[in-house]
């Protein structure tokens, strides 16, 4: 079996990702709906025709962000669950405080070493549900007669591309770096291209085999998106996100020409935020430089596991007013006076929290920053005010303020972004540093670089070492808490200390400290045990 229950279950998944779209994008189309009723439609059905197809597809759009995948368990689902807990178990953004104990587990290395943890099964289910839906959709075409068109051809686009990011998901995830094993024989995932009965899955391909096939994927994906349809929306994969992940493909097996080439098609026509978008607060897809991102429809909100319920200061949760986010301390300490993004995180905020886990919380007589209990209350009610939450939301010192709500002090939906032309700008750099092309790394460099930073200056970096320092340094303050950590940790075979972080050993444990993943392999992630139990090409042998 290819999952224990994504095996059992796929018939019904598909009729639930095909009713979710009906009802939610289609459900103006009287007729369909008169002659076809939800709760019946077969698979044959949903595979029927190009107008169905593009329902399922829709399916995966929500699914995306969607905590409510059929089959998973509890709210471990999507990229809005998955992007902060990877910057939890990278360490890049802190905890600070119990609130409800979201995701400290995955910030104490207890979560993704458990193969038994609902965290590994829900990562693997649901990115081979994405792969179970793309070879339904591809291999439905190549048994059909539709003629190609442009919406066709989005379609295909777009399957082609689901399985590339899913398959790049899981491989670098489940399986170790490219950059620090040896792909031709590591273990990487089962490699599957067909759907349905009977079943049979299969035995974990090599890494390099699973990045072939997602190489030919994207790059079909990348041909059949040049002449399709222009996407519906940002939540819908374009040629630029295709490009973008092809960029993203490339960085982490080191094909550096590659990754520089498709990071800058990718960001063309998304310009750079400007500081007073980059101030707004990362709640909207409309932003300028968003290349991809999930639209957040009210009636489809996640509410209490949404993305900015574990990330945002003001979102009006127990996990939010008991556990703000902070920034490492020195990472914070590194960023230029004349560099706006200062901005987006508070040094000096009150330490309001009796329960704060470095033991300095409370009051002005436990906060160093504070002598009175006058201008210890001042300064919280002026970070109220300012942003929107509400009294009961503590404060802390480094605390987060780039993720602002768009209603702050309520559990409102805000949009989730997967893809910013501010990456594919490092990404670009990074991999002409790589190149050892210091000219075209400095260039590059410069474009975030003074765009951000008022005394950017690009000749300060003048070789490759200083070149990937700063590169190094952009990527976690730009990017910081949209769940590049754990993956730019692999790459670069940097390890995690907190030393002097602001992060608590005694909270944060095993998560405190860990080699760099070239030598620690529990930075790779444990297969599902349902997955190992279920599959009869697997055995414990196989366990990570």
């Amino acid at each position: 079996m290819k999952n224990i229950i994504l095996n059992k279950m796929i018939r019904k998944i598909y009729i639930l990702l095909l009713t979710v779209s009906l009802i939610v994008t289609y459900s103006c189309e009287e007729t369909y709906l008169d002659t076809v009723p939800t709760d019946s439609i077969s698979e044959a059905a949903a595979f029927s025709s190009p107008d169905n197809m593009e329902l399922v597809l829709n399916g995966l759009h929500r699914q995306m962000y969607s905590a409510q995948l059929e089959g998973s368990s509890g709210s471990r689902n999507g990229e809005s669950h998955f992007l902060p807990s990877l910057d939890f178990i990278s360490g890049e953004v802190i905890h600070t405080g119990p609130g409800f104990n979201w995701m400290k587990a995955d910030a104490q290395w207890l979560l993704h070493t458990n193969a038994s943890s609902t965290t590994v099964f829900n990562f693997w289910f649901q990115r081979y549900h994405f792969v179970e839906t793309s070879n339904a959709l591809i291999n439905g075409v190549a048994a059909s007669d539709f003629a190609e068109t442009p919406q066709l051809n989005n379609i295909l686009g777009q399957a082609h591309a689901y399985r590339a990011w899913s398959y790049w998901r899981l491989v670098t995830t489940f399986a170790k770096g490219y950059l620090i094993g040896n792909p031709s024989s590591d273990p990487g995932v089962p490699l599957l291209l067909e759907q349905g009965a009977p079943y049979e899955g299969g035995p974990r391909a090599t890494v390099e085999a699973v990045y072939n096939q997602i190489e030919s994927d994207i790059d079909q994906a990348i041909t059949y998106l040049t002449n399709a349809s222009a996407p519906a929306d940002k939540s819908h994969i374009s040629l630029n996100a295709a490009y973008g992940i092809k960029a993203r493909i490339a960085l982490s097996k080191g094909d550096w020409a590659t990754a520089a080439t498709n990071a800058a098609l990718a960001r063309d026509g998304f310009p750079l935020l400007n500081e007073d978008g980059w101030q707004s607060g990362f709640n909207s897809v409309d932003l300028s430089e968003v290349i991809w991102g999930s639209r957040i429809i009210d009636t489809e909100s996640n509410f209490f596991a949404a993305y900015f319920y574990y990330i945002s200061f003001m979102f009006n949760g127990g996990e939010c007013r008991g556990n703000n986010k902070m920034i490492n301390n020195e990472l914070y300490d590194a960023i230029p006076a004349t560099d706006y993004r200062n901005k987006a995180w508070l040094p000096m905020a009150p330490n309001t929290n009796s329960a704060a886990y470095n033991g300095q919380g409370g009051s002005y007589l436990t906060d160093p920053n504070y002598d009175d209990a006058a201008s210890f209350n001042a300064a919280k009610a002026a970070i109220i005010a300012e942003y929107g939450a509400t009294p009961a939301h503590n404060t802390h010192p480094y605390m987060n303020v780039k993720f602002k709500q768009s209603n702050p002090g309520t559990n409102s939906p805000d949009d989730v972004l997967y893809m910013r032309s501010s990456e594919m700008v490092l990404i670009e750099a990074e991999a002409k540093a790589m190149l050892n092309d210091i000219t075209g790394a400095q260039n590059a460099l410069d474009i975030l670089g003074s765009a951000r930073d008022t005394d950017f200056d690009k000749t300060d970096f003048a070789t490759q070492q200083a070149l990937m320092d700063q590169i190094k340094f952009q990527r976690r303050v730009e990017l910081w808490g949209e769940g590049f950590g754990y993956h730019d940790k692999i790459r670069w075979d940097e390890g995690i200390d907190h030393t002097n972080s602001g992060a608590s050993l005694v909270i944060y444990g095993a998560g405190f400290m860990q080699d760099k993943p070239s030598v620690n392999n529990d930075w790779i992630y444990k297969i599902p045990q349902q997955e190992i139990d279920a599959n009869p090409f697997l055995t414990e042998a196989d366990q990570n």
